[in-house]
């Protein structure tokens, strides 16, 4: 067979960028189909890329009008030397155009702007998701043309994946030769979820001719107040109840200032969700002697900032992960359709799940009334005895009726909550940590909301939940250190800032040091 080498301006580069189970392999498939079939000569490599360190797989894709014998194309791209960059995750648009596959002479860049967290994003103990918006100033100013969509977010809308929207994307960007019709049959070719794929298809076509196209529709992380987006104007449950939350809601809007009020209905919401209405009393009692504090600090020329960070962080103290709102969270019917629907379960299809559970005999006494728990805590021989029995991992099937019903026996005992260790344990420390923060506040108004975001650093339950406490109190031994400095609010700013971001906690020791010698 005669070998050819095409003039240069006739091949069209295109690099595909996507992580483990985003497709990327299939639209690579599908573009290469498509060329072929269009008269085209293609030629596609992939190098797969190593977990977290070199980041997603690479398609590369050289395709050339049919001349006669074979081209001679490249197997990898080549910096500066790319016409189309195809990205399934904005992260990973940023690595393409860290790599240099990006210019702004030549390439036409594409890309979801949705996230999908790395390890490194994860393991943070509290947000460590990266900023989007370098990423996304960067790619305006590195190509030559951007469009982007939330293209995760289409496909789900359309119950297919990601890989038949950014297909439809690269379509819409009409920087191949090749009709729209075309891309529809190569995608009725393949035989399997044709009508879905089509539907996200066509969706994410007509976003990206869209003026608004431009990679700004970038989803926020959502707020760690509550499970929504705020309290529902319609409530479900007995009528004592439902006018009980009612009466509530309207105290909030009456005596609190306008500027707090939004807090405090996330707030609200997310305690009786936790509890009950009672509950949702108490925390509205609580709220009324902060809010007091507050205004005798000068809180009104200041935004109410004290009010505001007491509504969010009280509420997530007082809404605090015990075992049994694992249980009850667990056994919503809500998570089981989302976990059905994040599974792709169809009407025929039976779905099995099975959960890790790795209770340690602290959290069997916290369930325990707090007497009787506390007693056995103060028994170290009996606390290691029971241990042996009780701290050992486990998988169990949730799905079975055995499990799902010990679940929600459990998730039942919250009516019992009050009287339980935990509990107890728990509100002594917020009260706590209230009193120590109007306190302060009196003082150093800054400094004061400064203590109220400490509580940002105690999350989850177990060991998590020890290893927070422990930086929370690390974090706060600083502060009689920094009382009356004019930069103590900036100080302990800094301190919740290195215990969230440093999980040793090496940075954090380091800091204390030098606290100690200012």
């Amino acid at each position: 067979m005669n070998k050819m080498t095409a003039p240069d301006e006739t091949i069209i580069k295109l690099a595909v960028l996507a992580v483990g189970g985003q497709g990327g392999g299939v639209i690579t498939d599908w573009i290469v189909q498509l060329a072929e079939k269009n008269g085209w000569y293609a030629q596609a490599t992939s190098v797969p890329g190593v977990a977290q360190r070199t980041g997603a797989t690479i398609y590369y894709i050289e395709m050339v009008p049919e001349a006669g014998g074979t081209p001679i194309l490249s197997l990898m791209p080549t910096p500066g030397d790319v016409d189309i960059v195809l990205a399934a995750e904005l992260m990973e648009a940023g690595r393409a155009i860290q790599r240099g596959f990006v210019s702004p002479d030549r390439t036409t860049l594409v890309t979801s702007t949705h996230r999908t967290l790395a390890v490194i994003e994860k393991v943070v103990p509290g947000s460590g998701i990266a900023d989007s918006s370098p990423v996304l100033d960067a790619a305006r100013e590195a190509s030559k043309r951007f469009l982007g969509v939330d293209l995760n977010q289409l496909a789900a809308e359309n119950g297919s994946v990601i890989s038949a929207s950014l297909f439809g994307a690269l379509a819409g960007a009409n920087v191949l030769p090749f009709a729209k019709e075309s891309f529809e049959a190569t995608i009725e070719a393949g035989g399997r979820g044709v009508a879905a794929s089509l539907k996200a298809f066509g969706a994410a076509f007509d976003a990206v001719q869209q003026p608004e196209a431009q990679g700004t529709a970038v989803a926020e992380a959502a707020p760690d107040i509550a499970p929504g987006d705020g309290p529902a104007e319609a409530v479900a449950g007995p009528e004592s109840e439902t006018q009980a939350w009612r009466a509530l809601t309207e105290r909030v809007a009456r005596d609190f200032p306008e500027d707090a009020q939004p807090m405090l209905l996330r707030g609200l919401e997310k305690v009786v969700d936790f509890q009950d209405v009672a509950y949702g009393e108490e925390y509205l009692a609580r709220m009324e002697a902060a809010k007091a504090v507050d205004s005798d600090a000068g809180g009104a020329v200041r935004g109410h900032a004290f009010t505001i960070d007491a509504a969010k962080h009280l509420a997530n103290a007082m809404a605090y992960d015990d075992v049994i709102r694992v249980a009850d969270l667990k056994t919503r019917s809500a998570r089981m359709r989302r976990v059905e629907k994040e599974m792709g379960v169809t009407p025929d299809q039976v779905m099995r799940v099975t959960e890790f559970m790795h209770p340690r005999i602290e959290e069997v006494c916290g369930t325990l009334p707090a007497g009787l728990g506390g007693a056995i805590l103060k028994r170290q021989r009996l606390v290691d005895a029971l241990n042996r029995v009780v701290n050992k991992g486990r998988h169990v099937r949730t799905d079975t009726i055995r499990w799902f019903l010990l679940l929600y026996l459990m998730a039942g005992m919250r009516r019992f909550r009050r009287r339980t260790l935990r509990h107890r344990t728990e509100s002594a420390h917020w009260e706590e940590w209230l009193r120590l923060a109007e306190e302060t506040v009196r003082k150093d108004y800054a400094l004061g909301v400064e203590v109220l975001r400490c509580h940002r650093l105690i999350k989850g339950y177990s060991d998590t939940h020890a290893r927070g406490m422990s930086k929370y109190d690390r974090v706060l031994s600083a502060l009689p250190l920094l009382a009356g400095r004019d930069d103590a609010a900036d100080w302990l700013r800094r301190l919740i800032e290195m215990a969230l971001k440093d999980e040793k906690g090496e940075m954090l020791d380091g800091a204390l040091k030098t606290i100690e010698t200012l």
